[in-house]
């Protein structure tokens, strides 16, 4: 069954899920947690650990597309419950989210925010039996803070998304792999000498505008931020509004979480063959919607591009503008999944240990577990690092 060659495959090269799995046995006897994550081989491997440590787990997806059914079948034969289809149907979506609801979960491991929304506006007599929520994303987090800051959140979150072992490798060379692996495997076109632009200079647009230098691209920022911004002039990279760096693109990517970065008169300014893809967790960064509406003609360039003809010029788009690189190819790199999943892991054990000693509020990730998944990382790569002694200890108290 291909979904159990690939479920093994990423299990060969995840040490910190099968250090977790040894040496934490029970750690989670009795407790229902419900997941929210993009449906592959990897992110099946974390729900299998959870059920490995004693959880009861039941799966959905977190985005429309980004679920292998062939994966999200295997894992049934690993006694988890899955909800879980591919689909363009968003009804569908939601539908399966609220299944995995109705098992009346203790945690819930989402990844952008949708289940923990969902509990808080629409099935708020789950939150009676809720512990806490363990966030991976920045989208998720931003969107449970919202929530904190209206005043309706009910139970504690652990922003995964904060930890450093997150964002510099996750966020950084996670993405930054992954959405270059899908733009190429999608569109078998060069990266060197073109002209890449990309939307955001967070942790993943540093992590994209990276390897797209190391590819050989002339790259260009985007940014509201002045301050990331100047970051990005100073790492060498061009910095202009996406008004003027649309019409010289060849390559434009979106990493920002923010709806409209490129506006629809961006898109009729750009170059004939542009190709457009959208690295943030929802498909709002571009106007998918207006495209469809005002082609000349819309059709099928290559699995997984759409192509538009927009004032006779054409203008391809990756993955109908998800999440490019799960809902066109097989996401992060499995090394880098393994940091993420044990953080999310070592998260969901924390909010157990701890109920009813956290506040309803979002916590950034406990520094602890933060260094213990990185000690870990380091020992399961044959790396020893130095130790401070007692009298650098000591002398660090007087400052």
């Amino acid at each position: 069954m291909i979904g159990i060659k690939k479920i093994e495959w990423v299990s060969n090269y995840m040490p910190l899920l099968n250090y977790l799995q040894k040496n934490y046995k029970g750690v989670l006897d009795g407790i229902k947690i419900t997941m929210a994550i993009h449906l592959e081989a990897k992110t099946a491997y974390l729900a299998i650990t959870l059920k490995r440590l004693g959880a009861e787990v039941f799966v959905t997806g977190c985005n429309p597309l980004s679920t292998q059914d062939d994966v999200a079948e295997a894992l049934k034969d690993f006694g988890i419950i899955v909800h879980a289809k591919r689909t363009n149907d968003e009804k569908n979506y939601y539908e399966n989210l609220n299944k995995v609801l109705d098992y009346n979960p203790d945690l819930i491991l989402d990844d952008g925010a949708d289940l923990s929304v969902i509990v808080h506006t629409e099935r708020k007599e789950l939150l009676k039996n809720l512990k806490g929520i363990s966030e991976e994303t920045t989208t998720g987090v931003r969107r449970i803070k919202n929530l904190e800051k209206s005043g309706i959140l009910s139970v504690p979150v652990i922003a995964v998304n904060n930890a450093r072992m997150k964002y510099l490798f996750d966020n950084r060379y996670g993405t930054g792999q992954s959405t270059w692996d899908s733009i190429m495997r999608n569109t078998n076109t060069l990266i060197a000498g073109k002209n890449v632009v990309v939307a955001g200079y967070g942790w993943c647009g540093r992590g994209i505008a990276m390897r797209a230098k190391a590819l050989g691209a002339n790259v260009i920022i985007t940014e509201v931020d002045p301050v990331k911004a100047l970051e990005a002039l100073m790492d060498g990279y061009r910095v202009m509004k996406m008004s003027e760096a649309s019409k010289i693109a060849d390559i434009v990517v979106t990493s920002t979480g923010m709806k409209d970065v490129v506006k629809y008169e961006d898109i009729v300014n750009m170059k004939d063959g542009v190709i457009l893809a959208n690295a943030g967790h929802f498909n709002v960064e571009i106007p998918v919607d207006e495209l469809e509406k005002n082609a000349e003609f819309v059709f099928e360039a290559r699995p997984n591009v759409k192509g538009y003809k927009i004032n006779g010029k054409n203008i391809f788009l990756i993955g109908e503008g998800r999440l490019v690189n799960l809902a066109a190819a097989d996401g992060h790199p499995i090394e880098i999944m393994d940091i993420s999943f044990a953080l999310q892991t070592l998260s969901l054990i924390y909010l157990k240990k701890n109920h009813g000693k956290l506040e309803n509020k979002v916590y950034g990730y406990p520094e602890e577990l933060d260094i213990e998944v990185a000690d870990l990382k380091l020992k399961s790569l044959g790396i020893e690092i130095d130790v401070l002694n007692e009298n650098q200890r000591e002398y660090m108290k007087g400052f």
